[in-house]
């Protein structure tokens, strides 16, 4: 039974926006129920970015997650906020190259992944989010890389088709880190 609860956190301009969108499409293309739920600090770019997803089998009826199973921080202020919104067994992705902390709690599986750096080695650090979200999709399994690249090259349109490939390369990178890794 597929009930998944994920909160996405990161400064304003890192992507964490379209990572959320990009799991709540992949759910609907895959006939799951879903629910995406954007937050935004007063800045757009550089002030506080969040948002919550919830796929699931099952109707979803809020918004709202009080306990995630999963949480995927791109920066120390998010790993602050939502590390106490993880739900003890669950999974808080961080991303080591822009956080030097480690996660504080021991009934939780903590990943450190280091995102910028691998998306740096591609030649964009601004795939770093797509790191993160193939380090995610190793672990739990919950979508292919055609299908999250196909939503890609489809919320890209023609403007931005150049740029489906390097993310394409992120998201591999972010998964083969994983595998690899853990």
């Amino acid at each position: 039974m597929i009930d998944e609860k994920v909160i996405c956190a990161g400064f304003g301009g890192q992507g964490v926006m379209l990572l959320g969108q990009l799991m709540a499409y992949a759910a609907n293309e895959k006939g799951l129920n879903t629910l995406w739920y954007p937050s935004y600090g007063p800045e757009t770019r550089g002030g506080t970015a969040n948002c919550s997803i919830t796929i699931s089998e099952k109707p979803v009826n809020s918004p709202v997650i009080s306990k995630a199973d999963t949480i995927i921080v791109l920066n120390k202020p998010s790993l602050d906020k939502f590390e106490g919104k993880v739900k003890p067994g669950g999974r808080l992705f961080i991303n080591s190259s822009l956080i030097d902390a480690k996660a504080t709690r021991t009934d939780i599986e903590a990943f450190y992944i280091p995102a910028n750096e691998i998306a740096g080695k591609i030649g964009n650090f601004k795939v770093a989010n797509m790191v993160m979200l193939g380090a995610y999709l190793a672990k739990t399994k919950l979508f292919k890389n055609d299908l999250i690249i196909k939503l890609l090259a489809k919320t890209f349109g023609e403007q931005k088709a150049h740029l489906v490939l390097l993310n394409q390369e992120a998201l591999t990178a972010g998964r083969d880190y994983f595998n690899k890794n853990y």
